[in-house]
């Protein structure tokens, strides 16, 4: 099943145009010897894997845009961790690519008597969390060492940029859930679309959305994975069934007539031009070969372009979920 006919979100006409410009705890994670052995790129910190060099930085500024994110989600989801029916009382929770934790502390705050392990590459954790959560640093590309058949909900969200196979990757999924349990996957778009306006082929957002898209395929780890039903196909051809897909506009800057939308807009405009540096930097000088200022330019024109209210802009948010049949 899936809801795929996604209404215009209707701008606000008394919208003003804008147009200018110690460490992670012991007793809750496990850590390797080079876990905090980082790669410098222009002065910000990347982390290094077995499997791969991280597109983003692993600094406060992003993480705290990453964070403004997951609150835009909630915001345009109806202020709900996740969508699919997993029932009054899960066991046993685990958040892949969890990054600064908060989906995970969040669930396990709504979920007290649930065991909830987030595991990610990056030690950017918090410390103090709830009882019943705990941090693993571990890459989900490598061998899973979870038992199989074991957690009743399996959330996965923004690894676009990550992952070379994501077949395989649905395969672990599938293995270590239980019958009857759910698996939840959630990727945004890097393309800022409009209803309102006609953006040519030529504008800044096509431009950075194809660069995107060109560097994924270089680097053998699509950005393009929220596009089209590619998630669902995906699900389907693990195993899953029960499958739902649900497309959501997420509003950039608050043009949106609907007030809830219109904060959600604002909150993702203030994410987005604080992650911009982090989003572009890795991508344009590593992959693409641009030189720094080239990139820090091209940056800036992107950034100017996305302040600007009259452009309605918006980004398509991808949530799949699936059970595993009993």
């Amino acid at each position: 099943m899936g809801d795929t006919n996604v209404p215009i979100v209707e701008a606000n006409p008394a919208a003003r145009y804008d147009d200018g410009d110690e460490s992670i705890a012991s007793s809750t994670t496990s850590l390797t010897e080079s876990i905090f052995d980082y790669r410098r790129l222009h002065g910000r910190p990347y982390q290094v894997s077995q499997t791969t060099e991280y597109w983003a930085p692993v600094d406060q500024t992003q993480n705290e845009a990453f964070d403004l994110l997951h609150n835009v989600h909630l915001m345009v989801s109806d202020d709900k961790l996740f969508l699919c029916p997993i029932g009054k009382n899960p066991a046993k929770v685990l958040d892949v690519g969890t990054g600064t934790g908060v989906w995970a502390v969040d669930f396990a705050h709504q979920y007290p008597s649930a065991s909830v392990t987030g595991t990610d590459i990056s030690a950017i954790q918090p410390t103090w969390v709830p009882p019943n959560a705990k941090f693993i640093i571990d890459d989900c590309l490598l061998q899973w060492t979870f038992p199989e058949n074991h957690f009743d909900f399996i959330h996965l969200r923004a690894l676009y940029g990550c992952v070379p196979d994501w077949q395989a990757l649905y395969a672990k999924v599938f293995k270590h859930v239980k019958p009857g349990g759910w698996f939840e996957h959630v990727e945004r778009e890097v393309k800022i679309e409009s209803d309102h306006v006609k953006i040519p082929n030529d504008h800044v957002f096509n431009e950075w959305a194809n660069l995107f898209y060109t560097g994924g395929e270089r680097m053998g780890r699509s950005f393009a994975i929220a596009g089209g039903h590619w998630m669902k196909e995906l699900m389907e051809h693990a195993g899953f069934v029960d499958i739902h897909e649900k497309k959501i506009k997420m509003p950039m800057h608050g043009w949106p007539k609907d007030a809830n939308l219109r904060n959600a807009g604002f909150l993702a405009q203030l994410a987005l031009d604080q992650s911009l540096d982090g989003f572009s930097t890795f991508l344009l000088t590593q992959v693409h070969g641009w030189d720094h200022e080239q990139a820090v330019a091209f940056t800036n024109k992107f950034r100017k372009e996305s302040r600007k209210l009259s452009n309605y802009g918006w980004i398509w948010t991808t949530v799949v979920y699936g059970q595993k049949t009993l």
